[in-house]
Order: C-alpha cells, then structure tokens, then sequence
C-alpha cells in the first residue's frame, strides 16, 4: 500500500489539528479531515509566511491523497518560499518541495526522486534538531527510504526518530503516522503481533482525532493482521469511509475490492 504520509503539520498547530479555540484553524482541519483541502486552503488567505506555508501543505497533501492539483501545489509552495525568511521557514517549505516530488515520484506523474531527497537535505540543513519540524522531516525521508529507495532499515530508524519527536512535542497525527508505518516494515518481516498493535494504535488516535480522510486507510492496514470474520469488518467500514469521502484516498480503491462472490475468504 501507499504510503499516504500523513502530511501537512508544517505550520499547524503542534497536533497537526487545531489551534487551540483558534475557529479558523478549528475550521480549516475540519475540511482537511473530510478530504475538502481546497476548501480549507481558500480560508487561509493572510500575506504571511505562516499561512502561506499552511496554504501549501495541503495542497501537497491532496496530491497525495487525489493524484489531482499538482499545479495548484506547486503555485502555493513558489509563494510560500518567496514569503519564508527565517530558517525555519526556509526549512519548512523545503519539507513541503520534498514531499510534493516524493508524491509525484510514488503515483507516476513524473520522477522528481532527486529533487525530492535534495529538497529535504537542504530541510534538515535549516530545520534545527529538537524543532517539531524536525520529526515531520525524519519521517518523511524514512518515507523516502522505504518507498523510493527501497531501505528498510534506513526508513526504520527515520520513523523511530520522527516517533519520538512527535512524543516530544504532543503531535499525535503525526504519532498516528509512525506507528502505522514501524508497523508495515514489521508484517513485511512476519512480526505479527508488532504490526497488529502499531496498526490499531494508528486507527485508535485516527479516529480520537476525527481524521476521517486517514481513517480508512489505517482499517484497511489493520485489517491485514486480523482473522476473520473481523478483518472482512474492518474493510467493510473501510469501504463506507472511502464511499462517503467520494473515493479519496484514490489509491485506496485496489485494496478494497469486494471479493468475488462465492469467494472464501482467507485467514
């Protein structure tokens, strides 16, 4: 499966959802946690670096998540690196240029791997350690690691660093993220019992969050560590969130094809 990168903390709140009682920033991860990015992205219409920045990490994310609105992506980021001027700054927009051609690198658009690790080489020159926009960096490149260059054991010790940031700094979308995919590396290396409990700690702070458009995909992951009859449960819901968001995460729809009928299902 995709890794769907769990995204656009740059520039949000700490937890990556609201602001505290901020009721733009409580409005804006309502609409990005129904899949509604552009949405989101229209309220977010103030000339600062900060907004700016938040403006482009989502419509990274719906790259991701749609394989649609590249170039809207790509004209929010150029305006968010014109705006940035502090390190932090710079280093974010620089995760947000990794990311936007890591996922056009991973859906086929067009091979921008290259561009994609310099981007987030040229992050981690500027983002400082111990700075919650490191963990988002780690996990990112342990993104790029397992998907792109195929290193298990280079993306392991990436998304623990970004696991433990996360911890540090109370991000627990993020922690969402790390745990499901510590949890993929283990079922590849037939660590049940680590891959059933990393997958239900990923749908568990999904859906305390209310992030909907992350939701199916962590019951479709869990659910390929279930027995039946839950893990037909699990896909079956999975199905319903997937039909209810209008088939967003796209590429989420070859692992929730129906089985055939008078199929038996497996173990």
């Amino acid at each position: 499966m995709l890794g769907e990168g769990n995204v656009a903390h740059t520039a949000m709140s700490g937890n990556g959802t609201t602001a505290g009682d901020d009721p733009l920033q409580t409005a804006v991860w309502r609409l990005r946690s129904r899949a509604c990015w552009a949405d989101a992205a229209e309220l977010l219409q103030s000339a600062t670096a900060a907004a700016a920045l938040q403006r482009a990490a989502l419509l990274v994310e719906r790259c991701l998540y749609t394989e649609a609105g590249w170039q809207d992506a790509e004209d929010a980021l150029r305006a968010a690196e014109a705006l940035a001027h502090t390190d932090e700054e710079r280093g974010a927009a620089a995760c947000e240029r990794g990311y936007l051609a890591y996922s056009a690198t991973l859906h086929a658009v067009r091979d921008r791997a290259d561009e994609a690790r310099s981007a987030l080489g040229r992050a981690a020159a500027l983002i400082t350690p111990g700075s919650p926009g490191r963990a988002l960096l780690d996990f990112r490149r342990g993104l790029i690691a397992e998907k792109l260059t195929r290193s298990p054991q280079s993306a392991r010790a990436a998304y623990r660093r970004a696991h433990a940031g996360a911890t540090a700094h109370h991000d627990p979308l993020l922690l969402s993220s790390t745990w499901r995919h510590l949890a993929g590396l283990a079922l590849r290396e037939g660590e049940l019992a680590d891959a059933r409990h990393g997958f239900a700690e990923s749908l568990r702070i999904r859906e305390e969050l209310g992030y909907l458009v992350g939701t199916a995909p962590a019951l479709v992951s869990l659910a390929e560590t279930e027995q039946e009859p839950e893990a037909s449960r699990l896909r079956e819901e999975a199905r319903r969130l997937f039909r209810l968001l209008g088939g967003v995460p796209t590429w989420l729809a070859a692992h929730l094809t129906p089985p055939a009928p008078g199929a038996t299902a497996t173990a």
